[in-house]
């Protein structure tokens, strides 16, 4: 029997309506930009736009369920080697095509109500950007890192890659 719990898994399917992914996006997700040192780039950097959900191991199923319900993305398990006792899963959307298809026109029609509203106008304004090209000329990856540097409380967004980076590039798929 169905419970009446609209957070247990009996009712996950009624959960997932576009205003319950705005709110858990709003407490769970990020928008960002990262921008790598890349030596087979023109200028030398790669610009690196995701959508990414968080979520423990107790709660993946939602993570698949979000994946489905944007028919998008992947699953990356980052095993913890801190003081937690279980592992972090992303859901993230990486490709360029899913993110101007789908995730941009989602959120557009369907607005975030956090501050996670600036970063993802920055954020749709950068991935339209690299789609026109405009970060490979010099002019134009100087604005994508400013950015860049304005979202998420302002963060750091040129690295060199680090491990964790390299990593994320080797992760295990989730199906």
């Amino acid at each position: 029997m169905p419970s009446d719990n609209p957070v247990s898994a009996d009712n996950q399917q009624g959960r997932l309506s576009s205003q319950w992914i705005v709110g858990f996006a709003d407490g769970e997700g990020c928008f960002s930009v990262s921008i790598f040192k890349n030596r087979t780039s023109k200028f030398g950097y790669q610009v690196f736009p995701e959508f990414v959900i968080t979520q423990g191991a107790k709660s993946q199923a939602v993570l698949k369920d979000i994946q489905s319900f944007f028919g998008c993305g992947n699953i990356y398990e980052n095993k913890r080697k801190d003081n937690h006792r279980e592992s972090l899963y992303r859901y993230c959307v990486r490709s360029r095509k899913d993110l101007l298809e789908t995730i941009i026109p989602f959120f557009e029609a369907n607005h975030l109500r956090t501050a996670k509203r600036s970063d993802f106008k920055t954020f749709s304004m950068v991935v339209r950007m690299v789609e026109n090209q405009q970060h490979m000329a010099n002019s134009g990856l100087n604005r994508i890192r400013r950015l860049a540097g304005s979202m998420n409380r302002q963060k750091r967004r040129t690295r060199e890659p680090s491990e964790t980076t390299r990593s994320i590039r080797n992760i295990n798929h989730v199906a």
